[in-house]
């Protein structure tokens, strides 16, 4: 009897011993990206890049990383309820986006409420993280990008007086603009005049025309690919010359296809190109996004990257997935390698270099890099 008993015993152990362990639940991170819409193509651009992060860095805290992409379909409300919807119904651990100020601004008080850290990429209007405990960014912010254009203007395109045309339906536009214009009126310059146009507005030519009749020296114009490819094409069209200088937003290759020979000598302000990448990480980067998809990554390709892996490194450190204490080690980043250059979070914003892009014969070419 004893020794049924122990061969019984035995074959219990041994069929546990054999059995698979349990797979480890997995740390979901919820993606609110427009994949839709105007700005899709930022969006894409932007999974292109996380999934490579992903690949490379498939685990965290012995856990596998899944990643739960919800359309912001580039409309505040959707980006509002997606992020509402990625917490409550997918019970992500943190979130990534959403990557257009306007969507971040209407979609960081949803995880705000909720206690989950979120992890913008690129959104630049410095309101989006103020006075919360879980929203991040892991670009520069509009008041540096802005000092950056007007700093350019005046010493390297030699402009005393600019036009300024504002999307007055895009916060980021807003915001950036006022940040340029008390830069450069600082630096001695003259805002010759103002003008407004809304997202999806197709002609310019009243405003045009008040810009030609001021004559200033540039037209400042940071503005979101479709329209800043009309407006130069316009500009061109009725005969004005001067330099065009945009932001971020306008790094795109729709700004190109759009904008033809018009968008020639176009200058912009952004966070990244492979021409200027300094680091190991930088160009490793750069070789394994051309490797995957046949094409140079974008600034908004290689903030996602950075995002991801910032994002997972701060979990690392808190050892917890925790929606405290993964904000609490975010808060504490510092010279963090990332491929977009070396950043550091101070008040929830990274503090990192800014890039001047050319466009010339037909593409973005560098021009320089600016420290903060």
């Amino acid at each position: 009897m004893k020794r049924m008993m122990l061969a019984a015993a035995c074959a219990v152990l041994c069929a546990a011993l054999a059995a698979p362990a349990p797979a480890a639940e997995p740390v979901k991170l919820g993606v609110v990206f427009p994949m839709t819409g105007p700005a899709a193509v930022y969006g894409q651009n932007g999974v292109k890049g996380l999934k490579l992060a992903q690949q490379a860095r498939p685990t965290v805290l012995g856990r596998p990383v899944e990643l739960v992409v919800a359309d912001n379909k580039s409309d505040k409300v959707e980006a509002s309820n997606a992020v509402n919807r990625v917490i409550q119904k997918n019970r992500v651990q943190a979130i990534l986006g959403c990557l257009t100020s306007s969507n971040s601004l209407a979609a960081a008080p949803v995880a705000e409420q909720a206690g989950v850290p979120l992890l913008s990429p690129w959104a630049t209007n410095p309101l989006v993280t103020q006075g919360r405990k879980y929203v991040f960014r892991i670009c520069f912010i509009d008041p540096f990008q802005g000092s950056v254009a007007a700093k350019f203007a005046r010493a390297n395109l030699k402009a005393r007086t600019a036009a300024v045309m504002i999307d007055i339906s895009q916060d980021y536009c807003v915001g950036i603009a006022g940040f340029f214009e008390r830069a450069f009126s600082k630096l001695g310059g003259k805002i010759a005049l103002k003008i407004h146009y809304n997202t999806g507005d197709q002609d310019f030519s009243a405003q045009l025309g008040a810009i030609a009749a001021a004559k200033p020296d540039i037209i400042y114009v940071p503005g979101y690919f479709t329209e800043d490819a009309l407006i130069a094409r316009q500009a061109r069209e009725l005969g004005l010359k001067q330099p065009l200088l945009s932001g971020d937003a306008a790094q795109a290759a729709e700004l190109i296809k759009i904008g033809g020979p018009a968008v020639e000598g176009l200058y912009l302000t952004t966070h990244f190109d492979e021409k200027g990448v300094t680091t190991k990480s930088g160009r490793s980067f750069v070789a394994a996004y051309r490797q995957a998809y046949h094409e140079a990554p974008d600034s908004v390709s290689a903030l996602s990257y950075d995002s991801y892996n910032a994002l997972l490194d701060a979990m690392q450190r808190a050892k917890s997935v925790k929606g405290a204490e993964v904000a609490a080690a975010l808060e504490q980043t510092k010279d963090f390698p990332g491929v977009t250059g070396v950043l550091t979070l101070v008040q929830h914003n990274a503090v990192k270099p800014a890039v001047i892009l050319k466009v010339k014969d037909g593409q973005f070419t560098y021009v320089a890099t600016v420290k903060p």
